[in-house]
């Protein structure tokens, strides 16, 4: 296995002091999608089963950074994780062996080893899901590497949770939902996929046409040092200064006010992870 981790550079938005100048000639940022944003995390958070989150991708970038400054100075600030990762495709089909390898050596920095899996707090995987193809090759992966290192199935299969965030339609019990068609979630107990819906514009927004501040991290790159430079340009100077907005709303009481009514209104709300995360938030 190679011995470095390789992972994309992120600024560090909740100590924004290293921006320094960066924003100051950056167009108006607009986020009329924030009512829509704060329903759909709290919900995220209500499904998340006092777990550890690992937003895969960048379509969930926002979600991240607006619960980056809700839970900052809180017992969860360190229970969010960016998870740069892309895996169109099938997993396995285009991938060599060393690009596997590097791939574990960038999940076991990330605390998602096999032996990781099995201890502690159930992890969390959230994405913006379509056909469910990204949560299927993640999961192929953590299947393989997990019996490759003989490591208990039988524990890790009850701590994994998948939360996908899903385009709003028509609620009927007929609807077709994205993990009826996979064949991997009956491994898992019923209990860990979850969906929460968002509404359909601003679901196209995040995963199709929102600027972000790093470029797709596809295999072709898993090794590539290169990515752990910022970038600059005019278009992820924009992405950044979205993000910083809305860790800065995250930190605000109103929306930290918001989330927690949010979770009220969740079925979680009567245990006790979920009653004492919302006293945190209303602090």
């Amino acid at each position: 296995m190679p011995q470095e981790p390789i992972r994309p550079f992120r600024w560090d938005l909740v100590r924004p002091d290293q921006l320094g100048s960066l924003l100051d000639d950056v167009p108006e940022v607009n986020v009329d999608y924030l009512d829509e944003l704060i329903a759909c995390t709290a919900k995220v958070l209500a499904r998340c089963s006092d777990g550890d989150l690992y937003f895969v991708g960048r379509s969930v970038d926002s979600l991240f950074d607006l619960l980056s400054g809700a839970l900052a100075g809180t017992s969860w600030q360190d229970r969010l994780h960016p998870l740069p990762l892309s895996l169109p495709g099938r997993y396995g089909e285009d991938l060599s062996s060393a690009e596997k390898a590097q791939l574990q050596t960038n999940l076991t920095a990330a605390g998602l080893a096999p032996a990781d899996l099995m201890r502690g707090r159930p992890t969390v995987f959230v994405d913006l899901v379509n056909d469910g193809l990204t949560f299927e090759n993640l999961y192929e992966l953590l299947r393989e590497w997990i019996d490759d290192e003989r490591a208990q199935w039988d524990v890790i299969r009850r701590q994994l949770r998948f939360v996908g965030i899903t385009r709003r339609g028509k609620t009927s019990p007929n609807r077709w939902r994205w993990q009826q068609k996979a064949r991997w979630t009956a491994e898992l107990p019923a209990s860990s996929i979850r969906n929460v819906s968002l509404d359909s514009v601003v679901w196209s927004y995040f995963g199709d046409y929102q600027a972000k501040t790093a470029a797709s991290f596809r295999h072709t790159r898993w090794s590539d040092p290169s990515v752990g430079e910022p970038r600059r340009d005019k278009k992820t100077r924009y992405a950044l200064a979205e993000a910083a907005l809305l860790v800065e709303r995250g930190r605000s009481a109103e929306v930290r006010r918001r989330l927690a009514a949010g979770l009220n209104r969740e079925p979680t709300t009567g245990e006790r992870w979920s009653r004492e995360l919302q006293l945190e938030l209303r602090r």
